[in-house]
């Protein structure tokens, strides 16, 4: 654990270091990130075992981790140069204009364990390439991932360009506070992000927050069937629940509730909990036993408020393991906790709508505005759904997925800013602009 003071070192030396490496040009900050990813392509086993060992996840998942952090890297670094080009102005003759994409500085991202690969390079990336050096805090559940992060990227053309600390909330807090730092990334819960911002505020910093969701699905009556049941169940289950954009809550069309229900209890019911590295293992333990309790907590007040469990409901200790069954609701109400409040668990909690208009205006009623998904057949109904949901992202017949192309962004609860497509790059430069008289 790093006391405030060692962490001021860091951060000298981050600011330092990056002017030298903003002087660079792009060109080359970019070749020097691409030359760094390597170290992950180098270290694919062990950084899967990490994960696996440090957070729970099954082992051959934690490897599919990795697939999607090169996905991120590679697309991020194919942008790069077309998003950071100045904007250049040749409309009005006798002045050369232009808007440049700077960077801010010394960029603290503090992340989160539960994707402890893929939250990371969402700022990574785009905050070195731009120009920006960073101090990294990763969650005290994945250091070991942060160690990867600064082993490969730590220093680049001999310059400090990443450092990660490890520190308690109230030394975050005096990072922010006091130390030379130029804009705050942070991933993690709504009481979390509400402190990084009464932190930022004291330095006019507008932070980039993603705080988590209740995502909802909503299956049309034209769905199909199989692969709707296919897709929520995975995002619902996938990681343990363990998600910001799971499949948290399902409303699904009265005239095919009943086939839903069926299909999705057989699937959940497929399920293998054990030893994250055994790999007939598809769903490992909980990253924290005390969420356990949390989970039991919903999903037994929501049975003693007249919900029926069909499957799973309970927890279940297994070697070192807190496990928590995946878990099939009905007879739910919107006014649930099991409906409203985020749980990061695997439970679906399935509610039968009479339309899409029903089903709109559940998805909206919701503190949180990250995801939702709708499963039909006709684009038409889609767009009908997604004009109305107010959330980041609308997904038609899939979820629980981040396109690298695609601004990933949060309303309500869950959060503020950009992270992924060329907005990622835009949260961490600012605007600069040129404006030359040519006198002649």
């Amino acid at each position: 654990m790093d006391d405030l003071a060692t962490v001021e070192q860091k951060v000298s030396q981050l600011n330092s270091d990056q002017k030298k490496w903003a002087s660079l040009s792009l060109e080359k900050r970019l070749q020097a990130v691409q030359q760094a990813l390597q170290y992950f392509e180098k270290n694919r086993d062990q950084i899967a075992l990490d994960i696996c060992e440090q957070m729970g996840r099954p082992l051959h998942h934690a490897k599919g981790e990795i697939n999607g952090f090169f996905e991120r890297s590679n697309y991020l670094c194919s942008i790069a140069r077309s998003t950071l080009a100045p904007d250049l102005l040749n409309d009005k003759p006798g002045f050369d204009r232009a808007i440049e994409h700077v960077p801010l500085g010394v960029i603290f991202v503090i992340s989160a364990w539960n994707f402890p690969l893929l939250i990371t390079v969402n700022s990574v990336i785009p905050a070195l390439i731009a120009g920006n050096t960073v101090l990294l805090k990763h969650s005290s559940l994945t250091p070991q991932i942060g160690a990867h992060f600064e082993k490969a990227f730590g220093k680049l053309f001999a310059l400090q360009t990443l450092n990660q600390t490890i520190v308690d909330h109230k030394t975050t807090g005096q990072i922010i506070e006091t130390l030379p730092i130029h804009h705050v990334i942070f991933t993690g819960s709504v009481s979390g992000g509400k402190s990084i911002l009464q932190h930022t505020a004291k330095k006019f910093m507008t932070p980039t927050l993603e705080l988590g969701g209740k995502d909802a699905a909503y299956i049309h009556e034209d769905a199909n069937l199989d692969a709707a049941v296919n897709s929520v169940v995975d995002g619902a289950l996938f990681n343990a629940g363990q998600s910001c954009c799971g499949i948290e809550r399902v409303y699904v069309h009265e005239k095919i509730y009943n086939s839903f229900i069926e299909k999705a209890k057989k699937l959940i019911e497929t399920y293998t909990l054990g030893d994250p590295k055994d790999s007939k293992t598809t769903l490992g333990p909980l990253a924290q036993s005390k969420t356990a309790n949390f989970i039991k907590d919903q999903v037994d007040h929501a049975i003693s408020n007249g919900a029926k469990i069909l499957c799973g409901g309970k927890i279940q200790k297994i070697k070192e393991g807190t496990f928590f069954e995946p878990t099939l609701i009905v007879n739910v109400n919107q006014s649930m906790p099991v409906m409203q409040e985020e749980n990061f668990g695997p439970v679906l909690p399935v509610l039968k709508v009479k339309d899409i208009n029903e089903a709109i205006s559940y998805t909206n009623d919701s503190a949180y505005g990250l995801t939702s998904a709708i499963f039909t057949q006709n684009i038409e109904t889609a767009k009908l759904f997604a004009n109305q949901v107010n959330v980041g992202t609308v997904f038609m017949n899939r979820c629980d997925y981040l396109d690298p192309a695609l601004s990933w962004t949060g309303v309500k609860d869950s959060g503020c800013g950009s992270s992924l497509s060329k907005y990622g790059f835009y949260s961490v430069t600012r605007n600069k602009s040129y404006h030359f008289k040519i006198l002649k």
